[in-house]
């Protein structure tokens, strides 16, 4: 609260500062208007409200004599109107009307761009104005809700973790479903490495014909993110904001007096009570607070330029503890020559996080410790026995766990125009991430007493060395013809390495994980190191053509040679074309022209690849350790053995997914626009581990190609602005997605699987070895598999439907994939106030409820907790897996609303003051009786299972409800 309190008292104090200075007076302004790309506009008109007026030359410049104390109206028959208070140098900019968007907005395509209104593949574009807004600690939180078709979950409130992006669906089973992200012409860089507040726009390259220039990465489509680099402009701004957050749920247990009244009405034996109020979870919490501050700067010219930006993130979690800091920074800069014919521009974008993750079993000692015992005693944290009942407290503040994380990107691009259409470009990079552990466990906790200490120290390092070369050719003949060609070669260099230490058995814990090597207790296994390295060779054209603005045909084809490939199949060809047709351009349509300002009509084709899930040297035949230790009489020591760890095989290929995509973008009376996507997308070559006999493999399992897998969508996107005038505006925006997977097939004649069990329920009571979900052809990934709940019999046990050989059915349960996703976003502005709301929503999707199945039975009474909804009920047996418990998980969340207001200044000191506040995670609409429908539902382990108890993704770290204070300044 003190640093609200302060922002509170700058906000007050910089509103003074204003206030005065804007009290000074000028004479004489003058300023240059441009449009959305920067370039200057030619004919606007400028009229002050005392009547005065002019208009903007060639060049976009004007001048005007008039007061500090007006407003000056800014109109072109193709913009937008807009408003700007006078000050002594001016840049304003004018945004196109909705026909004019569309012929002149410029989106990434890779390797280049294209006006959006010559596109033929699925495309999405996001600016930066309708980015997500509040708190961002990963740069994937920008597109939630905002494009159809991308779904993006944040499964865990916990700052340190990030998002998990998919589009349309699924296709690996084994490999990245992750979309490839493509950072400034980079592929393949981390989305984090860049600041959220630097990026610009970000393209989504949906469909095959458009993504598969990156062939055999880009089945999954591609993010491509655009930063603030070039612009003829001269700014400086300051952004920062105070943020508070509590946890939005959580679990419902018995408080003390209830579980005291719980046990004296059913006489319980056995029950002990301690005498303390404790709320377990509550002592976890705490308020988080959570402050940004960013200061970015612009010069620029036709000639050359310079921006930089350095921002500082500090993201408390609302369990203590935990927290992640970050400091980002980004340096470019570009340089014409030669008669502007040739461009140099280098830069650097790097950032440093150090954070502390907590031990997320602390979340099942909180739901399973008796409400009545006290955190301490005498001093000392509070220990009784049993399992899974250790004191959380203590193993929240006597573990020592501190992670750092570097990632850098360095670039160098040059282009030269080499007369007559064609152009030569350039461009090297270097991505360097690394990753270092540090933990310590003291040697008089409860979990560190076994090992009398436990210390450990890791250290991985990552990097992509990358260089790219194109030539691109523009031609128009007749002003009809319009050509674009493309030919380029890539070779990307990947290497990782790493090494670790462990030991346990300190004498003292004043080292902490400093000096590893005074622990006495040594283990095999306890010291390792690694690494790997593999090569990318590609080879990639493009060809566009539009006839008049009507008749657009792309068409692209990549090779691309990897190490990680099989021998047999070292080369992979990547092709896809696309069309389209713009009706409105034909003369049948000519009497829609008064209200019809667009519609198009796209189809295209394409294949794209997947690599990720092969890794490096997955096709040779490895060695390895594994085979326990043996005696060498010689030297007299007992050594390693070692053993085939994996057999050979040179058919391993990348997963191939071709994608058929029908499209429809339609925009009408200036302020409607919708875009309609249709696609069907099958992936064949699945990559899975199967079970191998022995002889003749010397190894029991095999990676190998086998699998289809097929999703088939709609994808629809609403645009509207409803009000548009001078004093108030209001836009409103739509996008939804239904997304159909199946899988269609698993073995072939060399490789069999009837079914694969997933969806596990480790380290839950009872259920060890319980698998809930099956992988079968005929279903998607994260089908749920088991007994069908029919009811509770007289003695509260559960009904389960069975045969007639009275057994119990396994059958089908439902499915963790989402049917359909939605988003929504409203703006409006009226004068110097602006108001924003954003809601996304995910339906159709089920949640096995594994959380309540675990802590609602009786046996849990008086040891354990129960939840409150339990008491009362019929049910008198333990936890039994069934659609008793698999809920309806759809849900709307109003993911944030904010308020700002624009400052009226004086130039001499900003030429722009806002300040807000937001609001996140406001409320959700579910149905679902858990803490939170967002839970995990990527890859084959556990989708879709709300857990929260068992092992890695599926421990829940509850979601923060925030609320926001910020400013923006521009100097």
């Amino acid at each position: 609260m003190k640093l609200i309190k302060s922002l509170g008292w700058s906000v007050g104090l910089l509103v003074c500062l204003i206030q005065f200075a804007y009290a000074q007076q000028i004479s004489v302004i003058s300023g240059t208007v441009v449009d959305q790309e920067q370039s200057p506009l030619e004919g606007v008109s400028i009229t002050a409200a005392s009547g005065t007026t002019t208009v903007t030359d060639i060049h976009g410049r004007f001048t005007l004599a008039v007061s500090a104390s007006e407003w000056l109206t800014f109109t072109h028959i193709k913009y937008h109107s807009t408003k700007a208070q006078a000050r002594s140098e001016m840049q304003v900019r004018l945004e196109p009307t909705t026909t004019t968007l569309e012929e002149v907005v410029v989106v990434g395509v890779g390797y280049g761009t294209m006006r959006r209104s010559d596109l033929t593949g699925a495309i999405s574009s996001v600016s930066a104005k309708d980015f997500r807004q509040g708190v961002i600690t990963s740069a994937e939180q920008l597109l939630q809700g905002k494009v159809a078709g991308l779904t993006v979950t944040q499964p865990s409130g916990d700052p340190i973790q990030g998002s998990a992006m998919r589009l349309r669906g699924g296709t690996s089973l084994s490999a990245s479903n992750s979309p490839l992200v493509v950072v400034d012409g980079i592929p393949g860089v981390d989305m984090n490495t860049v600041q959220p507040s630097e990026i610009v726009s970000i393209d989504v390259l949906k469909d095959a014909s458009a993504a598969a220039i990156y062939g055999s990465r880009g089945a999954n489509g591609v993010i491509i993110v655009t930063t603030n680099r070039e612009g003829e402009r001269r700014t400086m701004s300051y952004n920062g904001y105070v943020a508070v957050g509590n946890a939005a749920n959580q679990l419902d247990l018995l408080s003390a007096d209830q579980w005291r009244a719980y046990v004296r009405e059913n006489e319980l034996s056995g029950a002990v009570d301690y005498g303390a109020d404790t709320d377990w979870v509550d002592e976890l919490q705490r308020t988080a607070i959570t402050n940004f501050h960013s200061l970015s700067f612009t010069s620029g010219s036709k000639e050359s330029g310079v921006n930089g930006a350095f921002s500082y993130l500090d993201a408390q979690g609302v369990i203590h503890n935990s927290s992640l800091g970050r400091l980002a920074g980004s340096l470019s800069g570009y340089q014409y020559g030669l008669n502007n014919r040739l461009k140099i521009e280098a830069g650097i974008h790097a950032n440093r996080d150090q954070y502390h993750p907590i031990d997320l079993g602390i979340f099942e000692r909180a739901y399973n410790l008796n409400p009545t015992l006290p955190v301490m005693q005498n001093g000392a944290y509070t220990q009784i026995g049993g399992t899974n009942a250790n004191n959380p407290v203590e193993i929240l503040h006597t573990r020592q766990d501190d992670q750092t994380r570097n990632r850098l990107l360095a670039f160098g691009k040059a282009e030269a125009d080499l007369g007559r259409g064609l152009k030569a470009t350039v461009n090297g990079s270097y991505e360097y991430n690394s990753q270092q552990g540090r933990f310590y466990q003291n040697a008089d906790s409860f979990n560190g007493r076994t090992d009398k200490g436990y210390g450990r120290r890791n250290l991985g390092d990552y990097s992509n060395l990358q260089l790219e070369s194109f030539l691109t050719y523009d031609k128009t003949l007749n002003e009809v013809h319009q050509l674009n060609a493309l030919a380029g070669y890539s070779y990307l260099q990947n290497t990782y390495e790493g090494f670790g230490a462990e030991r346990r058995g300190f004498d003292t814990d004043l080292f902490h994980y400093n000096n590893i090597g005074s622990g006495s207790d040594f283990r095999l296994g306890d010291v390792y190191s690694y690494k790997g390295q593999a090569k990318l060779i590609s080879f990639f054209g493009r060809v566009n053509y539009s006839y008049d603005s009507r008749y657009m045909f792309t068409a692209t084809l990549r090779r691309d040679g990897s190490s990680r490939f099989g021998a047999n199949h070292k080369w992979g060809l990547f092709p896809s074309a696309s069309a389209a047709w713009r009706l409105t351009e034909e003369s049948f349509m000519a009497d829609t022209r008064g209200w019809l300002d667009n519609l198009k009509l796209r189809v295209g084709y394409g294949v794209t690849g997947n690599q990720d899930g092969i890794g490096e040297y997955r096709s040779l035949s490895l060695m390895g350790t594994g085979g326990g230790a043996y005696y060498d009489q010689a030297s007299d020591t007992w050594k390693q053995s070692y053993g085939i760890v994996q057999n050979p095989n040179p058919e391993l290929r990348w997963e191939s997914t071709a994608q058929t995509n029908f499209g429809l973008d339609i925009a009408f009376l200036g302020r409607f626009n919708a875009t309609f996507d249709a696609y069907i997308k099958k992936t064949s070559d699945l990559l899975y581990t199967y079970n191998v006999p022995q002889p003749p493999y010397l190894y029991d399992k095999m990676l190998a190609n086998v699998g289809d897998l097929t999703n088939r969508g709609i994808e629809l996107t609403l645009g509207a602005n409803i009000v548009r005038n001078d004093k108030f505006t209001w836009n409103a925006n739509v996008v939804m997605a239904r997304n159909v997977q199946k899988v269609d097939r698993l073995s072939n004649e060399l490789y069999q699987t009837d079914a694969v069990p997933s969806g596990n329920l480790h380290g839950l009571t009872g259920m060890s070895g319980m698998y809930t979900q099956l992988l079968k052809e005929g279903y998607a990934v994260g089908t749920f598999w088991g007994p069908k709940f029919l009811g509770i019999d007289e003695e509260g046990k559960f009904i389960l439907e069975t045969g007639e050989d009275g057994e119990v059915i396994q059958q089908y349960l439902g499915n963790a994939q989402p049917k359909m996703m939605l988003g929504f976003a409203m703006d409006m502005t009226y004068r110097n106030f602006d108001f924003n709301v954003a809601a996304n929503g995910m339906f159709g999707q089920k949640i096995l409820n594994a959380q309540a199945m675990n802590i609602s039975y009786p046996g849990r009474m008086p040891g354990y907790n129960v939840l409150d909804s339990w008491v009362g009920t019929t049910i008198t047996e333990g936890p039994v897996f069934s659609d008793y418990w698999i809920e309806d998980g759809s849900f709307l969340r109003l993911q944030s609303v904010s308020l700002g207001y624009t400052l009226p200044v004086n130039p001499t000191w900003f030429s722009r003051a806002r300040i807000y506040m937001t609001g996140e995670n406001l409320f959700t609409i579910t149905g679902y009786q858990g803490l939170d429908p967002e839970v995990n539902f990527s890859g084959l382990a556990s989708p879709g299972i709300d857990k929260s108890l068992g092992e890695g993704d599926n421990y829940y770290y509850p979601r923060a409800r925030t609320f926001t204070l910020g400013i923006n300044l521009s100097f």
